[in-house]
């Protein structure tokens, strides 16, 4: 019911703004105020308020999410997909060229250069907050060189006509989201405290004034008329940002429409007060005005078919829990009209509201008769029930058509008995637990928890933005009001004097706005259970469960919010981003710590077809966070800061960007270690067991070790220790490079893999056969060092099979992107090189490419795919041979 309620011109104000007429007796207003911040201080003593034990404890549900719209729809990204920016091109230094918005995640976007159409292969992610983007024109007036990608030049011969085609009747993304202080920010972040914005009359649609930005709760505004100063603060006004009463300064004088304060309020002030207070607003508008990206969403009233002297009815503004006969008494426009209470009565006052077409809480005729709810009768009615046919033929009126009500049957899947958020209509401070007792077409009938026992139930409009889903006052530090108690939890209190808490009657107990753009540390306007953002460190090491790929394409941040709620979905996408979702799962189900305050949460993983779900627990207090994200990581095998409260720079502190999967398992350490005998019987009678299936496997883990650990140990006991754990990884199935045996399949030097099994199996018979009593750790030599003792001189052929090993200049880990393209042109996959171009692949990035991910995202077949992975494992293996030690 928030648009009527904002929009009556004589709304009930009691506790608001000090009006002497009331719905209630002067006594007992008085007698609420002087109770009110007793109220409040056994409210703020009680114990905290969980949502989550509350629903438990009675069993119920929380309303869905997606049913305030006006929420989903602040939660949007500045950007809209198919805004226009310019972007630095990478291929050619110096030098920009025109990209669309394909996708937004955060302040991450997914861009597609002009010209590529409909080919998504060349997309790519960039950062707001750290990425080169420019708004449409800002080459020109820089003198900057606009030039196509590469990859595209010769799509086009005037590539001049080609933007002038793409950039008309384009939406171009705004010059302040991409510089200066609100760069990359989301829209309801826009609307800062001391800016600037035109509100409208709430009785005269043609009337605007200023008004500034006093408070943003999650883009609920507590706006203050200009003029208007702290002693006027109960005349305060507070309403969604999507409101469409709030227009964007200017607006008014653009469509001729008159800038006056409101009729109630001009005896404050003189004619010339007023005037300088329109002045001092427009000039603070100057440097301080609410950004027109902020209207974006707004939508604005639709035509009515409305007449003067139709009839319908309406949720009333002036009487609780009662729904009235009303009359449309004056049309203004195609977009408002004017409501009035039907009153029969010889003394009976006018009490009229200002509506449009889509204002909550207007219903057509017979409504209430078909919905089952109770039509209060027009006062001063002769008759003891009231029928509408006979109304309106003794009053010769006219119904107002079906038509005039779009969406009357709306319900927006709200249901009776679930729970939620609402604003307290008498103190629109005040947001209360509030449970849905009915819910009748589009309006709800709300029971508000903590609220006056006089003002406990209200009726609501499922399109009303004063409702909210729960969790949202927690997720925007803003205090709910909680539920009373019965008067025997006084005996719990505690004598704690709070200075914070020593406020005078007369001011609403509003905590300080919190900054959400900080890192921790956790104030206390967030709370213990909330936290702010924590970060994706998108360049550490992923370790051996996750994919380096899709971890690139997560969101930087998750949060702020509250503590469980930010959590689980940071372990959701971890999850996602696994090679083996079900296996993180089952990593993370073991992770727990007696110290921490934990809550389960039921989490899942999807995996060829199949869905498991596990109970992980989860902390619930922003101190642990830090904590719990590290052992997290250590939990996964990957940098320790890969996820955090803290953005890690370019270069980790941990350096891990030296570390490859099976070298970072090794750092970490086996749950196990399966011992090996040390003995020549008992050597010899595990040689005896040891299957032949798993001999190859041997030899293929062997090779893996070789590549990993650098073969230059001719003692075996360091070997022998990475054996192990080599072993115990491939028994397992699932831990560390075992983990992924098919993306680290990918060294795809298959001429040595598939056919030099053969060599390296005789070679094996011919040391066992030659030196059967050499020591243990001398038959656990590397394949390589064994052939190369058994192999003929003379045989030239098998040297000619084998590969010259490949010799760096330069450690590849310090390779940028144009290097790796001539490494990659100098080999037979030349045709490849563009990809490395497009994709942003410098020498770290090359070397975490697997097979499954340079087919999936480079869109190669299985045959190149092979070839190309080849390449990038002789330069793996060239460096673990010149750089690793």
């Amino acid at each position: 019911m928030q648009s009527l309620a904002q929009d009556q011109s004589k709304a009930p104000a009691c506790p608001t703004d000090g009006k002497e007429k009331e719905l209630r007796s002067g006594e007992e207003c008085d007698k609420e105020l002087n109770s009110e911040p007793e109220a409040m201080e056994a409210r703020e003593e009680e114990a905290e308020f969980n949502w989550q034990e509350r629903l438990e404890e009675l069993g119920a549900i929380a309303a869905p999410h997606t049913a305030f719209k006006h929420v989903e729809v602040s939660l949007r990204s500045s950007f809209q997909p198919g805004m226009k920016l310019e972007v630095a091109n990478k291929g050619a230094p110096d030098t920009y060229w025109v990209a669309t918005v394909v996708a937004t995640c955060g302040q991450l976007l997914l861009l597609r250069f002009s010209g590529y159409g409909d080919d998504r292969r060349a997309d790519f992610w960039c950062d707001v907050m750290t990425a080169e983007l420019h708004p449409v024109g800002w080459c020109v007036r820089n003198r900057k060189t606009l030039r196509p990608p590469q990859a595209i030049r010769e799509k086009h011969a005037d590539w001049t006509e080609f933007l002038v085609g793409d950039l008309t009747g384009s939406r171009t993304a705004p010059a302040n989201l991409l510089e200066g202080p609100l760069r990359g920010k989301n829209t309801v972040d826009l609307m800062v405290q001391g800016s600037v914005l035109e509100l409208r009359d709430a009785a005269e649609p043609f009337l605007y004034w200023p008004a500034r930005v006093m408070r943003n709760v999650g883009g609920r505004l507590r706006l203050r008329l200009a003029g208007l100063s702290d002693e006027h603060r109960a005349r305060d006004v507070w309403l969604f940002y999507l409101d469409v009463r709030l227009r964007p300064l200017g607006w008014a004088q653009e469509n001729r429409l008159a800038l006056e304060p409101p009729a109630e309020l001009r005896p404050l002030k003189s004619a010339g007060d007023w005037e300088r207070a329109l002045e001092d607003a427009r000039r603070d508008g100057q440097t301080s005005a609410v950004p027109p990206e902020v209207f974006k969403d707004h939508a604005d009233p639709p035509a009515h078919a409305f007449e003067v002297g139709m009839k319908l009815e309406m949720v009333s503004l002036w009487e609780r829990l009662r729904i009235c006969p009303v009359s449309v008494t004056k049309v203004f426009d195609d977009n408002y009209f004017q409501v009035t209470a039907d009153d029969l009565a010889a003394d009976g006052e006018a009490r009229s509201a200002l509506c449009h077409a889509a204002s909550p809480g207007i219903m057509p005729i017979q409504w209430c008769l078909k919905n089952g709810a109770g039509l209060e009768r027009p006062r001063g009615y002769q008759g003891r029930d009231f029928d509408w046919a006979d109304y309106l033929k003794r009053g010769g009126a006219e119904a107002a058509p079906d038509a005039c009500f779009p969406d009357t049957w709306r319900t927006r899947t709200f249901a009776k008995d679930t729970w939620l958020e609402a604003v307290h209509p008498e103190r629109p401070a005040e947001i209360c637990v509030a449970q849905i007792t009915q819910v009748r077409g589009r309006l709800l009938w709300l029971r508000l928890e903590g609220a006056h026992k006089q003002f406990c139930e209200i009726i609501a409009d499922v399109e009303s933005m004063d409702i909210f889903p729960v969790g949202w006052c927690e997720a925007n530090a803003y205090p709910l009001n909680l539920p009373f108690k019965p008067a025997v939890g006084k005996h719990r209190k505690i004598a704690v004097v709070q200075p914070e808490k020593q406020l005078a009657p007369s001011q609403p107990a509003e905590p300080p706005p919190a900054n959400h753009c900080q890192p921790p540390p956790n104030d206390a306007a967030n709370g213990r259970y909330c936290c702010s953002k924590v970060f994706v460190n998108h360049r550490c090491f992923s370790g051996p469960y996750l994919n380096k790929g899709r971890i690139a394409e997560l969101p930087q941040t998750v949060g702020p919010g509250k503590c469980t709620l930010v959590l689980k979905e940071l372990l959701g996408m971890l999850i996602n981003a696994a090679y083996k979702p079900g296996r993180v799962l089952k990593e993370l189900q073991e992770l727990e710590d007696p110290s921490w305050d934990c809550q389960e949460e039921t989490l899942k993983a999807k995996y060829k077809g199949k869905t498991y779900r596990s109970s992980i627990k989860i902390v619930r207090l922003a101190d642990l966070i830090p904590d719990f994200c590290r052992k997290v990581c250590v939990k996964l095998q990957c940098c320790p800061n890969l996820v955090g409260p803290a953005l890690v720079p370019e270069k980790c502190p941990e350096s891990c960007f030296v570390q490859t999967k099976t070298k970072y398992t090794y750092y970490y350490g086996k749950k196990r270690r399966l011992p090996k005998p040390h003995g020549g019987e008992d050597a010899a009678a595990g040689e005896q067991l040891k299957p032949k299936r798993k001999k190859r496997k041997s030899i293929f883990v062997q090779k893996k070790r070789r590549s990993s650990a650098a073969d230059f140990t001719t003692a075996g006991s360091a070997q022998e220790s990475e054996e192990d754990e080599e072993d115990g990884a491939s028994r397992s199935g699932s831990e560390g490079a075992g983990s992924e045996p098919r993306d680290e399949l990918t060294d795809a030097s298959s001429a040595e893999t598939v056919g030099g099994r053969a060599r390296r199996a005789a070679a094996s018979r011919k040391a066992e056969a030659a030196g059967g009593q050499e020591a243990p750790d001398a038959r656990r030599r590397s394949t390589r060092q064994r052939l190369g003792k058994h192999r003929a001189p003379k045989d030239d052929d098998a040297q000619e099979e084998e590969e010259e090993p490949l010799v760096l200049d330069k450690n590849p880990l310090e390779w940028s992107v144009q290097e790796v393209v001539q490494f990659i042109t100098s080999t037979d996959c030349a045709s490849s090189a563009s990809i490395f171009q497009e994709q942003d692949i410098d020498g770290q990035a090359m070397l975490l490419l697997t097979l499954p991910t340079v087919q999936e995202c480079m869109d190669l077949k299985l045959g190149p795919a092979i070839k190309l992975c080849h390449h990038i494992e002789r330069v793996k293996v060239a460096f673990y041979r010149q750089y690793a030690n």
